[in-house]
């Protein structure tokens, strides 16, 4: 298989620095997002989620149904997936007064629970390549509940353990710090390790969104959850547009 073949089946963006870099800003964006819909905009979190989850629910479509790596395609829907985590994981909270704890502990149960039937029926939970529309699917689910999880977890942290924004931050940084070590030891498999890297980039990112979003009083730079989020497209637009230029200069459809 050529690196072009290669390319061209595979549905799920290549794992590379890059793509943990457009990760990170889709978190950042997707909880800046989600707080601007359900509170700058003052429309809650059950209005919130259910124009998150339409959103989320039509990229996701497009994105499966498609036969081809369309990178815009793909990192709209993982900021949806980011979006729509930051208000289920707000509402489970909030509105259903279950509490961060118990919200993690819930979301982690059904990533596992879907990771398990990914392997169960697969056989494999590598998502390089995803060609198969059974193992898409189960991917996109498993990134709803990571990315929801993570957001969970990134407000635990600040909520209940009563960290600032900058030690919550850091302390998701030193995790993935410890996974990107695992990496270059070979200590874990790959597999778990992109997992790992997956859930906790979303409580980085998000704990990151509200420090920049934040009033000063709370601990936060007070951006705003616009400000913040125009400077999160930019970001994404512009590196996404330099790798579609990389990916049309190397030859790849």
């Amino acid at each position: 298989m050529t690196e072009s073949t290669g390319h061209t089946l595979n549905k799920i963006a290549e794992v590379t620095i890059l793509f943990w870099i457009l990760k990170i800003i889709a978190t950042t964006l997707g909880e800046t997002l989600g707080d601007f819909i359900a509170q700058t905009l003052n429309l809650g979190y059950v209005a919130g989620l259910g124009i998150t989850g339409a959103l989320l629910i039509a990229l996701l479509i497009a994105q499966i149904r498609t036969t081809h790596f369309h990178p815009a395609l793909f990192w709209a829907a993982i900021v949806a997936t980011t979006t729509a985590g930051t208000e289920i994981s707000d509402m489970m909270d909030r509105t259903l007064g279950l509490g961060y704890v118990w919200g993690s502990v819930i979301l982690a149960v059904g990533l596992v629970a879907t990771l398990a039937i990914w392997y169960i029926r697969e056989r494999d939970l590598s998502v390089d390549p995803i060609i198969k529309t059974d193992s898409e699917i189960m991917f996109w689910i498993a990134v709803v509940f990571s990315n929801s999880l993570g957001t969970a977890f990134g407000d635990m942290l600040v909520d209940v353990i009563g960290l600032t924004f900058w030690q919550g931050a850091l302390v998701t940084a030193g995790v993935i710090a410890v996974v990107l070590a695992l990496h270059y030891t070979k200590a874990v498999n790959d597999i778990a390790l992109f997992w790992l890297a997956f859930i906790f980039t979303r409580p980085f990112g998000a704990t990151f969104g509200d420090l920049l979003t934040k009033p000063l009083d709370k601990g936060g730079l007070d951006l705003g959850t616009y400000n913040a989020a125009a400077v999160c497209v930019l970001l994404m637009v512009g590196l996404i547009w330099w790798a579609m230029r990389r990916r049309k200069a190397a030859g790849i459809a």
